[in-house]
């Protein structure tokens, strides 16, 4: 697991980056401010330690920015205790807050808690694809680093029947069929296009990433 740090105290947030290694997490820190967005997408982080007190732009408007397109759990770090700032932080989309100095042990449990209840609990409905592309079979959803890969109807479908065959070859008759059982005609030509089409957005927005592999003759399949 990932975890980005967003701390403009850099002798702190080398402190807590040394912390998590020695949890056994890998961990970074920013040391730019102006696109913490940005750089979080980037980072393809599995979780963040966020700052209140930024340069720029406090930790509430960035928190915000993230969760337009990600679902990272954000633990807020900070000295400020006051309730107002807890419930902004919570309001924002964090999920749970911290106040400096903090117990290094609670710090741990804290970051366990949101990767279990981030991960853990939906990792049976999760398949995953490739470095940081997952399908989440439970809500219909492509994710690359947090953010969606937008998909047509059909696309989803192929890929979701492909997610419960994982690891065996779904025949093109068997595809055909499903996606006719949505009332939406699919014939052998126009299920190559599908596919094909599917798999260039994969890659276009997943940076190369090939998941879908054919078996000539046969049919498709997810390793």
């Amino acid at each position: 697991m990932k975890i980005l740090i967003v701390e403009d105290d850099f002798t702190l947030a080398g402190e807590i980056c040394r912390l998590c290694e020695k949890w056994g997490f890998e961990a970074v820190y920013l040391e730019e401010f102006q696109e913490v967005d940005k750089q979080c997408e980037k980072s393809g982080c599995d979780l963040v330690l966020m700052d209140i007190n930024l340069p720029y732009y406090d930790g509430f408007y960035w928190c915000s920015k993230i969760r337009s397109f990600s679902r990272v759990p954000i633990l807020f770090l900070s000295s400020r205790d006051q309730n107002a700032d807890k419930v902004m932080a919570m309001v924002s989309g964090g999920d749970d807050y911290v106040e400096k100095p903090f117990d290094t042990e609670l710090l741990l449990v804290k970051i366990r808690a949101l990767l279990r209840r981030a991960y853990e609990y939906t990792q049976a409905d999760r398949e995953y694809l490739g470095e940081h592309l997952v399908y989440d079979r439970n809500q219909g959803v492509l994710l690359y680093k947090g953010r969606t890969i937008e998909m047509t109807k059909s696309e989803n479908r192929i890929l979701g029947i492909l997610a419960e065959n994982k690891g065996r070859v779904v025949e093109r008759e068997e595809l055909m069929q499903h996606l006719w059982s949505t009332d939406e005609y699919v014939t052998d030509a126009s299920l190559t296009v599908l596919v094909s089409r599917l798999r260039a957005k994969i890659a276009e927005c997943a940076d190369g990433v090939s998941c879908i592999h054919t078996r000539k003759g046969k049919g498709y399949y997810l390793e």
